[in-house]
């Protein structure tokens, strides 16, 4: 593919994950002010925080099984465009909602839209640029795109909840504009002419070594979401426990501070990745580092509202090996099962949030936030640890292969 081709394809990529994390952030920055203006307040919204977030997280684990599925069988680029066009129509759709219901559903089909984008792009990129220098093309999709939900911040702050909903919309129609100019990839497209099964989950299943792996790429992307569906979803609870200067902490500043920690975290993971010429040693390294600031975050026993900006900010450079989580799970598996495994291994992981935050709040009905925390943050990271050390190494692999029954 010309030079050109891939710029642009990496410009789409980017943009299309920037507005996939804004639509995907922006429920947890304005949850407050847009369930108080249908009504839900007091206890009916601690009821609801999680339940609305958990739909929008069963959206994606669905979404990313649809999409992973319809990308082998149809293309990369049908699920690229058709998950944005999804996700755009829904946020505008949740701008007008009047009730808890509709607000539900509302979160879920946008899930579903938001499932198919990152495994589509990162697909994309990894089978179209240079084996060597690909790890590049994933770095920059997801540094720039992890800049979404700062973007979400600022604009919810500067026009309102209904407005900041539309916003995200209409970010992702214009987006489908720019589609003029990207190409299929060549990998795909040889694909096509072959015979060989195309996007059957079940392959990762009936085979007891993929299926294995499968879990094990699965398991490795645990503590990234769980410190942002807990630790920082949820900051609220935890401040409860250890802020002292008597000043309110706001969930979308905690999220502002954690997605501009992220999209450093990962520039920083893709650049090492780069240098030592190895994906597995670079999420060794970060998940040393996780593991510290979740422990900083936790056991502190008294810090200011400033302090606790600046920790949410760490634990988002922390959580920035997502990209080479999604790299390393692409990389994993051939070309006929590259997008279900690229699209569906994010987003069960995405999806495992629900079961993370019924841990969480099952464990806290006994324990405080800060215990309940360790023990569930503790799982997540030894599951990570066993799992990459499993996982091949899969830097400058070549990937024009298919896997066979």
């Amino acid at each position: 593919m010309k030079h050109k081709n891939i710029t642009l394809l990496i410009i789409v990529a980017s943009l299309g994950y920037f507005v996939d994390i804004y639509d995907l952030i922006i429920y947890n920055i304005v949850k407050e002010k847009s369930l108080a203006d249908i009504g839900i307040t007091g206890a009916e919204f601690v009821k609801n925080e999680i339940s609305l977030f958990n739909v929008q997280m069963i959206g994606m684990l669905l979404g990313g099984l649809l999409w992973g599925i319809l990308g082998d069988k149809k293309g990369r680029l049908q699920v690229l465009f058709g998950s944005i066009l999804l996700y755009s129509l829904a946020n505008i759709a949740n701008a007008f909602v009047t009730d808890i219901t509709t607000y539900a559903v509302c979160r879920f089909v946008a899930g579903v839209g938001l499932a198919g984008e990152l495994g589509a792009g990162i697909t994309l990129v990894v089978e179209t640029m240079n084996q060597k220098n690909r790890g590049y093309g994933t770095m920059i999709i997801v540094t720039f795109g992890a800049l979404g939900a700062v973007a979400a911040y600022f604009i919810s702050q500067q026009l309102g909840w209904k407005q900041a909903y539309i916003a995200g919309g209409i970010m992702g129609l214009l987006l489908l504009a720019m589609r003029v100019g990207i190409v299929e990839s060549g990998l795909f497209k040889g694909l096509t002419d072959s015979n060989v099964k195309r996007g059957d989950f079940m392959m990762l299943i009936n085979n007891k070594k993929r299926f294995k792996k499968y879990l094990a790429c699965i398991c490795i992307g645990l503590p990234v979401w769980f410190v942002v569906g807990v630790l920082i979803a949820l900051s609220k609870r935890f401040a409860a426990l250890k802020v002292i200067d008597g000043q309110a902490i706001e969930t979308g500043k905690c999220v502002l501070y954690a997605y501009f920690g992220l999209s450093v975290g990962d520039l920083l993971s893709g650049l090492l990745s780069q240098l030592f010429k190895s994906r597995r040693k670079v999420v060794l390294l970060y998940l040393a580092f996780i593991s510290a600031t979740i422990l900083y975050y936790i056991l502190t026993p008294a810090m200011t509202t400033s302090e606790f900006y600046w920790i949410c900010f760490l634990l988002g450079a922390a959580t920035g090996f997502w990209a080479l989580f999604v790299t390393i799970a692409s990389e994993q598996f051939g070309t006929n099962l590259r997008s279900t495994v690229a699209n569906t291994a994010p987003n069960f992981v995405r999806g495992a949030v629900v079961l993370i935050t019924l841990c969480f709040t099952s464990l806290q009905q006994i324990f405080n936030a800060n215990i309940a925390g360790l023990i569930v943050g503790s799982v997540c990271v030894l599951l990570s640890l066993i799992s990459v050390l499993y996982v091949k190494e899969t830097f400058s692999n070549d990937l024009n292969y298919f896997e066979t029954e």
